[in-house]
């Protein structure tokens, strides 16, 4: 998880962003069974949920969620959503999303396996979510184009990753670390730039909040939070 599990554990972080949307597959045992059951723990923990809650706010109508993981973010979708199209390869991440959905009323329906090729029509979704996403797949680019692609004008993208640090000096840390977390972690990335990624990608930033979470270590917990709208 971002700094909670690393201040625990005295490693580096698990970022959410290692939720399921960028595992290769076949990528043996421990990709498949036991990261998305660490995930699920970790990224399940105290300190992010007020985040998740602020991300969540003003979704509405038929959202897509790239990197739906084990269904984290249900506890938090507005009334005002009516449907939800995850995005989620792995077995074990949506086999445990299975608890949380089984509490809700919301209809939630597994659409694809992966966030870089969407299997939706054009200007069929009224919102998008990634939580913890960015930093993983592959192509993110690819991945912002499709959720560009399946949004319709004028609706927006909510973001809660992690990514490139505002200051140098957090950033050189970053790019140190960044090889190990990503051998570890899935293909993690520290140093990706969030706010430039969603511009690049043709996204208008209504809103961001950039900060680092509180008592974790700064390279590995520098999180950016907002809203992106598509033209």
């Amino acid at each position: 998880m971002p700094g909670a599990f690393s201040t625990a554990a005295g490693a580096l972080a698990l970022p959410g962003a290692v939720q399921a949307i960028a595992y290769p597959r076949g990528m043996g045992f421990y990709g498949e069974q036991v990261l998305p059951r660490i995930i699920d723990v970790c990224c399940g923990l105290k300190p992010l949920r007020p985040l998740r809650q602020r991300v969540c706010e003003g979704l509405e109508g038929r959202v897509v969620e790239i990197g739906f993981g084990s269904g984290l973010n249900v506890p938090y979708y507005p009334a005002a959503v009516t449907g939800v199209a995850a995005i989620e390869p792995a077995d074990t991440g949506w086999k445990l999303a299975g608890k949380r959905l089984s509490g809700t009323g919301l209809p939630v329906e597994r659409t694809g396996l992966d966030g870089q090729s969407l299997p939706l029509p054009d200007d069929s979704c009224d919102a998008a979510l990634s939580t913890f996403t960015l930093c993983t797949i592959p192509d993110v680019a690819a991945a912002l184009g499709e959720v560009r692609r399946v949004l319709k004008p004028g609706a927006a993208l909510h973001f809660l990753e992690h990514g490139l640090a505002p200051d140098e000096s957090v950033r050189r840390w970053q790019h140190r670390l960044e090889p190990m977390q990503k051998r570890v972690f899935g293909g993690c990335h520290l140093t990706r730039p969030i706010a430039d990624l969603l511009t690049a990608a043709g996204f208008t930033i209504a809103d961001i909040d950039v900060f680092y979470e509180k008592a974790a270590p700064k390279p590995l917990a520098a999180y950016s939070l907002g809203v992106a709208v598509s033209p």
